[in-house]
């Protein structure tokens, strides 16, 4: 992005701007979730410390979807003939960056956004995202946002007025969020974001189902773990299903354990069923026919998840350029496409075939790169590896410029975070404690060196 200098909107000073104007997907895969997240083209004036956003024309090129928008803000006043002027050197470079054979008949005719709001519609309908489900979303954020400013013994009235929007979408609209707010380091809007969907677990059926689901769930997890610390065997993996209070603990138990329950665990758990009788009987004999249909549609989920890894594997190792690839479908990578790469780059060594290794390389050196925490991240982790509070203080020392208050919101985000997991050992608390309260002190001392 280049700099461009524009006025600052409130004192009119010069100011300077990273100015983006276009967002092409083809040479950019991070352009879409950048227009999309609208942290671009953000002026901060350092003369009145005003920050907002500047104006400017918009193109956006899709070449998967075809799709080549463009927009230009009305607020700038200029006449159709300046906007074509301006927007013409933009689509020059979505063409010049096509290769020949991908310049199709859609570059010819881009289509023109009236609103900011129009076009990112368009680009999520290209997602199979509809006009009318962001419009429901939408009245789940407002009714968010009406619960927050609401006085507490009002909340649960406004909850049963509105209960038709309590579900799963409301959930996980406050889920993201009560994180950005902890991300941002925004604790006041995340502790009255947690009261929110706290009313809503206990005041609403939805949530009150979905609270007891995750208890049902938490104790399946937990009757594994402790049967697992002794050796988990087919006998003790039936008995934990058998013995479930819920359906819910037994798809938990089975989506965990499902390499436990094969031929010979069925057989097993066919003999019991013989040696009962009456409702008992009937009760393992449906739960038998459950854990057959549940199985078979495990089975058939990873089956087609592993042919969708194996076909992005494919499209990435046909493209020309494989980093710029495989950086296009970072998004769409799992644990099993993962795994999938380790058995194909150890097959490639083992039958001696140096292209093939050398591309799925490049693959995975993409991959480890992106999933490769932040430096502050590491030095954070570096920080709590140390025992000994002059060694923590000597690696500040040495990485001083990585002391920012960034880092220092960041440390305090995750304490807050930690404390609101009832399950945190208290020693790692109290550590996560003493790094922040030395990171905290080093900080300040620099800052009066200054």
């Amino acid at each position: 992005m280049a700099k461009t200098q524009t006025m600052c909107p409130r004192c009119h000073q010069p100011a300077l701007v990273d100015m983006r104007q276009l967002f092409d997907l083809n040479t950019d895969p991070q352009a879409k979730q950048i227009l999309l997240s609208g942290n671009y083209n953000i002026v901060h004036c350092q003369n009145c410390g005003y920050q907002g956003a500047v104006p400017s024309p918009l193109v956006y090129h899709d070449p998967d979807k075809e799709l080549l928008l463009t927009f230009f803000p009305p607020e700038l006043g200029l006449p159709v003939n300046e906007q074509e002027r301006m927007i013409g050197p933009i689509i020059n470079q979505v063409v010049n960056a096509l290769p020949l054979e991908k310049r199709k008949a859609y570059i010819l005719r881009p289509q023109t956004m009236l609103t900011y709001q129009s076009m990112v519609e368009k680009i999520l309908e290209g997602d199979g995202i509809t006009k009318e489900m962001l419009d429901e979303q939408q009245k789940r954020v407002g009714l968010i946002q009406r619960l927050l400013t609401t006085s507490p013994d009002a909340i649960a009235d406004v909850l049963k007025n509105e209960e038709p929007l309590i579900d799963a979408a409301f959930f996980s609209i406050l889920n993201r969020l009560v994180e950005a707010s902890l991300m941002q380091g925004d604790q006041r809007s995340a502790r009255a974001l947690a009261g929110v969907q706290k009313a809503a677990l206990e005041e609403t059926e939805f949530g009150r189902n979905l609270k007891k689901q995750a208890e049902e769930t938490e104790a399946a997890v937990k009757s594994l773990q402790e049967a697992s610390k002794q050796g988990l065997t087919r006998e003790k993996l039936m008995e934990l299903i058998i013995t479930a209070s819920s359906m819910t603990q037994v798809d938990t138990l089975v989506s965990m354990a499902r390499a436990g329950l094969d031929y010979t665990f069925f057989e097993q758990l066919s003999t019991k069923i013989n040696s009962t009788n009456g409702d008992e009987k009937k009760r393992l004999e449906d739960l038998r026919d459950h854990l057959l249909e549940l199985t078979k549609e495990i089975d058939r989920v990873m089956q087609e998840e592993i042919a969708n890894a194996r076909a992005l594997l494919d499209k990435i190792l046909s493209e020309t350029d494989i980093e710029k690839a495989t950086e296009a479908g970072l998004d769409s990578m799992s644990d099993l496409f993962v795994e999938l790469l380790r058995q194909e780059i150890q097959s490639a060594r083992q039958l001696n075939d140096m292209v093939r290794l050398e591309k799925l390389q490049k693959i995975a050196g993409v991959i480890q790169k992106a999933s490769a925490p932040p430096p502050e991240v590491q030095f954070i982790e570096l920080l709590m590896s140390l025992e000994k509070p002059e060694e923590r203080l000597k690696a500040m020392q040495e990485n001083a410029a990585l002391i920012t208050p960034e880092l220092v919101s960041l440390l305090n985000n995750i304490i807050t975070q930690s404390e609101q997991q009832q399950n945190q050992p208290p020693e790692a608390l109290e550590a996560i404690k003493n790094v922040y309260r030395e990171v905290l002190k080093f900080s300040m001392e620099q800052n009066l060196k200054k």
